[in-house]
């Protein structure tokens, strides 16, 4: 999983709603592919052949421990 943060937010981006964006209002969770993929042959592939579909849930769960 990859975490990207709202750091380089600077207040110079307005959204739709026209509110402004400071530095940390945002963070975005990413899941993909091991990175090497492509490479490890024992690894999930990352190849997408002409007429297959991709399709991909993730599921985020946050609880107290």
């Amino acid at each position: 999983m990859q975490i990207y943060s709202g750091n380089f937010l600077n207040g110079a981006f307005t959204g739709l709603t026209g509110r402004t964006y400071r530095q940390g209002d945002a963070f975005t969770l990413e899941t993909q592919h091991y990175p090497d993929s492509p490479n490890q042959p024992s690894f999930p592939s990352t190849v997408l052949r002409p007429g297959q579909v991709y399709a991909t849930k993730t599921t985020y769960g946050f609880g107290v421990a």
